[in-house]
């Protein structure tokens, strides 16, 4: 072969499935696959593998019908000076469908991937499985669902959907850390509109089914719902800049000059009325260095907030509850959403800090049926196993199991502090009050006023930390503007935290 032969080839192989394609998905508001690589790698890092692969098969016309890289570009580049395995799927090359030698592409980067421990970033833009390969493409979906398993835990893996992710295409961004939308022109289901239609005479779009709002706010399957591919693009390279390269390594610390910690403002952001909500945001953003704060799942169970910030440099992930929303209760969509994060956290080497603001576990039927028990220890089960260092902060209501759950001194946080506003106890006064006095109560005649009465004296004796700090369930009551110099000063001490594991195969989280 010459070097001309080499070089068309080349220049072949990057021209996709040709101009009129990529004219296409231009007109769709969409970049091309080596578009979206150029934004997001390092300029001139890429070093491109498999470029020449086709594929095999002959059936259906499939043998008139071939291009180099067969619908995926594979390599490796930079992300701010950071490797980073990558594929990028090609829907102008028979709409970026997954076959035997395209999935073979995406598995020996992610094997690469594992073997070097380094990220892997997929960008998904791919019509589904290559029917005409038939059970091929379904065995190659799931050559890429075992990689998938396999990595989970050892490094880090970001899937961004770019277009359609149809059928089993869906399982391979689920089994991953996390997911980035791009809202308009992406969509994830399992069956799409027609079959929807067929099956179950349901009429529904594919936006209203699957698009980025859809996932982002009913189902919570994407952590980040972007407008545009630029955005999801921006999104993907600071979500890895909080993040380790694996498994045995730690996130960078950045360059931090120590001044004036003290946070003044946060001695007024409780309110004097524990009834009346506040925004836990203002709390995390006066806690955290100044615009670190990157919030994951923002729309999607709102009653807890979490997200990975910096706190003098160093990259924590916090979970907050958040009392401007259902009084920061948990449900089962704030126990699920809360108990993914932190595994990811402790899988990652990322220390986490806890916000406590939460009266308990939601009530009602639909909770209960809806299997608030599992889903709720699950929540659990994720504080119980993480050995990365973790500290709470209880800024207000730490009641009944949710105190418990809530990343407690009993299930292994290594530093608990409570601002003075903290109430400590199985459940709000009045609730109490009107078990345990409620003879005395009913029999008063004034119940109205023995109700208050009894209700103060119950706040009084429980309704602060001192109870909890007197049984060193709390390590110290601090006040709120110190928070941060404690912080700062518990998580250094913490960062050679070692928890040997017991020897077992796996626990069995009650999924």
């Amino acid at each position: 072969m010459s070097n001309k032969e080499l070089e068309n080839k080349i220049a072949e192989s990057k021209l996709g499935g040709g101009k009129k394609r990529i004219d296409a998905q231009h007109n769709k508001g969409k970049l091309t696959a080596r578009e979206r690589l150029e934004i997001l790698l390092d300029t001139n890092s890429f070093e491109e593998i498999g470029g020449l692969v086709t594929h095999r098969s002959t059936n259906f016309g499939l043998d008139k019908t071939k291009f180099l890289g067969d619908g995926v570009v594979t390599g490796y580049g930079t992300v701010n000076g950071r490797l980073i395995y990558v594929y990028s799927q090609d829907f102008t090359v028979l709409g970026g469908s997954l076959a035997e030698a395209h999935a073979e592409k995406i598995c020996k980067i992610m094997e690469l991937a594992m073997k070097n421990g380094v990220p892997i970033i997929g960008l998904n833009d791919s019509g589904g499985a290559r029917i005409q390969e038939g059970v091929v493409s379904l065995g190659g979906y799931a050559d890429i669902f075992y990689n998938n398993t396999k990595a989970s835990g050892l490094v880090p893996q970001l899937s961004a959907i770019m277009g359609p992710c149809a059928g089993g295409a869906v399982y391979s961004p689920a089994l991953t850390d996390f997911i980035l939308m791009t809202k308009n022109t992406s969509y994830m289901f399992v069956t799409g509109p027609n079959v929807v239609k067929t099956v179950t005479n349901e009429e529904v779009s594919a936006e209203e089914l699957g698009g980025a709002d859809t996932h982002m706010i009913k189902s919570g399957v994407t952590h980040f719902a972007c407008e545009n591919e630029l955005e999801t693009i921006k999104n993907l390279k600071k979500l890895i800049s909080y993040i380790p390269q694996n498994c045995e390594e730690v996130p960078e610390n950045l360059h931090y000059e120590f001044k004036d910690e003290k946070r003044l403002k946060l001695n007024s952001v409780v309110p004097g009325n524990p009834n009346q909500p506040y925004e836990i945001r203002e709390v995390i953003n006066q806690l955290s260095d100044p615009d670190s704060f990157f919030e994951v799942h923002k729309e999607f169970a709102e009653n807890i907030v979490v997200g990975f910030s910096r706190l003098a440099g160093r990259s924590i992930g916090v979970v907050a509850n958040q009392p401007s929303v259902m009084a920061g209760v948990l449900d089962v969509d704030a126990s699920v959403k809360g108990a993914r994060f932190v595994r990811f956290c402790d899988a990652f080497n990322i220390p986490l800090l806890v916000l406590e603001d939460v009266p308990g576990f939601l009530p009602g039927t639909d909770q209960e049926w809806n299997g608030i028990i599992s889903n709720g220890a699950k929540l659990l089960y994720a504080f119980c196993e993480a050995t990365v260092p973790r500290i709470t902060v209880i800024t207000r209501k730490a009641y009944g199991g949710a105190y418990d759950v809530m990343n407690s001194k009993h299930i292994g946080a290594d530093m608990n502090f409570a601002w003075p506003t903290a109430e400590i106890a199985v459940m709000g006064a009045k609730g109490a009050a009107e078990i345990i006095f409620k003879k005395e109560i009913s029999s008063a005649k004034d119940p109205v006023k023995k109700l208050k009465e009894k209700q103060e004296e119950y706040a009084t004796m429980f309704a602060n930390p001192y109870n909890a700090a007197s049984r060193g369930y709390v390590d110290e009551v601090i006040l709120p503007s110190d928070t941060r110099e404690k912080l700062i000063k518990a998580f250094k001490i913490s960062e050679n935290k070692k928890v040997s594991p017991i020897k077992k195969k796996h626990g069995n989280i009650p999924l």
